[in-house]
């Protein structure tokens, strides 16, 4: 007994499609990174390492729900009417 799936998951996403999202997050990264190195000449370094750690911690969350959620909205489930008809013929 062959067993027919009747539906497809195609997934669309195109790098295309994140890179806006890429390069946000580049951007995030480095702007934290230079808060992080012009509050290093300060006499207190301890505030450039936790807010560095502190603008990466709270944008992650943001940066991993725009990637879900992109990639959600690129998944297709199409029917296939060549397994739906070999299915009703057997």
């Amino acid at each position: 007994m062959t067993s027919s799936n009747p539906y497809i998951v195609r997934c669309t996403l195109t790098f295309g499609d994140i890179y806006g999202q890429v390069l946000a997050w580049m951007a995030v990264i480095f702007v934290s990174l230079a808060a992080g190195l012009a509050l290093m000449g300060s006499s207190r370094p301890l505030f450039a390492l936790v807010g560095v750690g502190l603008i990466l911690v709270l944008s992650l969350p943001f940066l991993l729900f725009a990637f879900v959620t992109t990639l959600l909205n690129h998944i297709q489930v199409e029917s296939n009417s060549e397994n739906i008809g070999a299915a009703k013929t057997n």
